[in-house]
């Protein structure tokens, strides 16, 4: 398990990370969350004791990693594929780390073959696609056989095979019962793939829930194109929808389902060209929690009491 409590990481006058707290739970994936400059990377920079906190604590199974007996069998990190030596192969990158972690080098070819680089250790990195070099770096998480995994954006690069085979790994880790955390700008993928996030808006904790109890809470909308949007507009409003322009001319619709649109377009003669009810989508609870500057509550119905809120 992952344990943040209080954390706070500090630039001089910039506040990196604001006061989290929050704790990754084995036995599901967790996907962390947030915007460009959130502080997700620095977050996890400092579990792995790569970044000192300003204050507040950062633990591993109970302890910080730089405590932790042979870190490398307990926890399993990629936080940037291309801080490696380009001009190494692939299996000699991945060789000098399995042996400054008493590894054997039959893990090496293991590695190799369960990220599907088999046949490619002799390569030199730079001759690697910037997918293949994900792959790389995740076979370097992966060995120690660790009962904790952490990937910063692992997707990046990645063709839709690889994504899939991303999503694979990582449930199937969590089914093992081990701890997962990773992050991701991808909110289709992270939807499909996470049971739980967290999500950070300028170094803060805005929400700390379960996938589908976070999208649900995404409002549903209609999109509704018509020769008459002004008209159809008019009507929705004064039925009470909240109806809006989109840019393509269309109206996107909330606070009414897409029958009772077409119900209403219908009794009052307006002509639809178009009727498209849009399910809601981790995107957009994502969106909305992040647009505001993070002042969005959100229940978390995991670990929040009757009244409390994640902030």
């Amino acid at each position: 398990m992952i344990a943040v409590r209080e954390l706070v990481k500090r630039y001089g006058d910039t506040v990196a990370v604001d006061g989290l707290t929050f704790a990754v739970e084995p036995g599901r994936v967790t996907g962390f969350l947030g915007p460009n400059g959130a502080g997700k990377s620095t977050t996890l920079r400092m579990v792995l004791g790569l970044d000192v906190p300003t204050s507040g604590t950062a633990t591993v199974d109970g302890a910080p990693y730089r405590d932790l007996p042979s870190p490398t069998r307990r926890v399993g990190a990629l936080l940037d594929p291309g801080a490696v030596d380009p001009g190494r192969t692939a299996h000699g990158h991945l060789l000098w780390q399995a042996r400054a972690a008493g590894i054997g080098r039959a893990r090496v070819d293991e590695v190799l073959g369960l990220v599907g680089l088999e046949g490619r250790g002799g390569h030199a990195i730079r001759h690697l696609s910037l997918g293949m070099r994900q792959r790389l770096g995740i076979a370097g998480a992966l060995l120690g056989d660790p009962g904790v995994l952490i990937l910063d954006e692992p997707l990046n690069g990645l063709d839709p095979e690889g994504i899939v085979w991303v999503r694979r790994l990582l449930r199937g880790f969590a089914r093992e019962g081990r701890t997962v955390l990773v992050s991701s700008h991808l909110m289709n993928e992270m939807e499909a793939t996470a049971d739980h996030v967290l999500v950070v808006s300028r170094g803060r904790l805005v929400a700390d829930v379960g996938v589908a109890e976070l999208a649900a809470g995404a409002r549903e909308r209609v999109e509704v194109a018509s020769p008459d949007p002004a008209g159809l507009a008019a009507l929705l409003a004064r039925a009470g929808a909240a109806p809006s322009a989109a840019a393509d001319g269309r109206l996107v619709v909330t606070g009414m389902d897409a029958a009772r649109v077409g119900e209403l377009a219908a009794a009052h003669g307006v002509v639809l060209h178009a009727l498209v009810p849009v399910r809601a989508r981790l995107e957009d609870a994502f969106i909305r929690l992040t647009g505001d500057g993070g002042r969005t509550p959100v229940r978390d119905a995991g670990t929040a009491g009757e009244g409390e809120w994640v902030r």
